[in-house]
């Protein structure tokens, strides 16, 4: 399933086949369509077109090429609009210095009166920015200060790092089919570096129609050639990309629906077990309190819905088909550590290979020694090194600072019975080379520096 979250379907060109347009796209996987009005009228209109599609829903607001004459009192009216049971944000409402259709202070205040409009209904905002990179981020800094402002940035043209600054405020990204473009390879450099948790699809039809079809009306069919363009430059499934947007547009947007708790989950060519939520430590980096997705899946789950082993075992299957079984989810796997062991031994029983992700303080949990346990079930355990500094260490994960030495004890004892990779996440305030060689030198074992978005 894909969600197209901006076609403008109220432009002229759809008026011959608009009908044409949503049954296309509906045969081509696109569920859901959002249609962002750029003025007052276009926004009735967007509104219109929900009432009469199951499967579009609108977005009302005035876009900075109709803010010339704008007056406050328009507010009201967009409030008004905005109560539509099938209006999901106010936009599109942002800058465009391209070109300057409207004064730039008028554009501003327009957008900051649209954006606290957007608050104070607690909708999330669709952002138009063009060639106005610099007044658009102040803007945004300053309303996503603690106000739980959420937006989408529609076809992006920032750079990495604002894009990595945006996702920092829990905004989300968005490219239409231009990243499909021969010539767009800086635009493909800077969809590389985003986390596609934070990713939506869009067409922006009927403009920047992807390739192979460029020249041509842009429409929300196109959606699946937007997809797997980012699938390519991510090295992910076409799936995962339906699977990870849809869900973060049901996050945004409230369209779709709500992803089940998953037991195991498939990332590449591994199968990934969600054992456990419950941890000793409270990483400052871990979204175990908070949502507990990733990339499309929620793992969040309660003591008392933690499967047995065999329901495991089910879902996984011939282990075979996988590059590997991981334990790994939003919590310590070793805290069941006679399930882990269950499933590993069913894992390696029948061929396959098997990882554990752990934060190594497997011994002091189990309150034993568990790593000769690990012989002949375990093939590699990943343990979160995190930082070579007890104090940082301890402040990262939120635990005593005894818990480096054990962690390190693990790693050391670990080495006898499986492969042992060591990592830290990617933090400007941990020393990587250090870790690394620290790691190399002092444990002796593999180093593995994790990103941090």
């Amino acid at each position: 399933m894909f969600i197209d979250t901006h076609a403008h379907l109220f432009f002229e060109n759809f008026n011959d086949d608009l009908q044409q347009v949503i049954d296309k796209a509906n045969s081509a996987g696109v569920k859901y369509i959002i249609v962002p009005g750029t003025s007052i009228e276009t926004s009735e209109q967007a509104l219109a077109l929900a009432d009469k599609f199951d499967c579009v829903y609108a977005s009302v607001g005035v876009h900075p090429h109709d803010t010339e004459k704008w007056d406050d009192k328009w507010l009201q009216k967009i409030e008004e609009l905005a109560s539509h049971k099938k209006n999901v944000a106010i936009g599109e409402i942002g800058l465009d210095y391209y070109y300057d259709f409207s004064p730039r202070e008028t554009q501003i205040r327009a957008f900051e009166a649209q954006i606290e409009l957007a608050k104070n209904r607690n909708l999330p905002v669709i952002i138009h920015n063009r060639d106005s990179n610099e007044d658009v981020m102040k803007i945004i800094r300053k309303h996503s200060a603690d106000s739980g402002l959420k937006a989408q940035f529609h076809c992006f043209a920032g750079s990495a790092q604002d894009a990595k600054e945006l996702i920092s405020m829990n905004h989300y990204i968005s490219f239409p089919g231009n990243i499909t473009f021969v010539k767009a390879d800086g635009l493909r450099d800077v969809l590389r570096t985003i986390n596609i948790n934070n990713l939506l699809l869009e067409t922006d039809a009927p403009f920047m129609t992807p390739v192979p079809f460029r020249g041509k009306r842009n429409e929300p069919a196109n959606i699946p050639l937007i997809a797997s363009k980012i699938a390519e430059v991510n090295n992910l499934d076409l799936e995962d990309v339906a699977r990870i947007t849809s869900y973060n547009a049901y996050k945004l947007f409230g369209i779709g629906e709500k992803m089940e708790l998953t037991f195991t989950y498939k990332l590449g060519n591994s199968l990934y077990i969600n054992v456990t939520n419950r941890c000793n430590a409270d990483c400052v980096f871990c979204d175990r309190k908070g949502e507990a997705t990733i990339k499309g899946y929620r793992l969040k789950m309660s003591k008392s819905q933690e499967p047995i082993a065999s329901v495991y075992i089910n879902e996984i299957g011939d282990p075979q088909k996988y590059e590997e079984i991981v334990f790994c989810g939003y919590g310590e796997p070793t805290i069941r550590w006679d399930i882990v062991k269950q499933i590993a031994k069913y894992v390696k029983d029948n061929g396959g290979k098997t990882r554990l992700n752990t934060d190594g303080h497997g011994n002091f949990i189990n309150k034993r020694d568990i790593t000769p346990e690990m012989k002949g079930l375990i093939d590699t355990v990943s343990i979160s090194l995190n930082s070579t500094d007890p104090v940082q260490y301890a402040n990262l994960m939120r635990v005593n600072e005894s818990m480096h030495a054990e962690m390190i004890d693990f790693a050391k004892k670990s080495k006898e019975f499986s492969k042992v990779v060591l990592s830290i996440v990617g933090l400007n305030e941990v020393d990587t080379e250090k870790a690394k060689k620290f790691v190399s030198e002092e444990i002796g074992v593999a180093f593995r520096e994790r990103e941090y978005f």
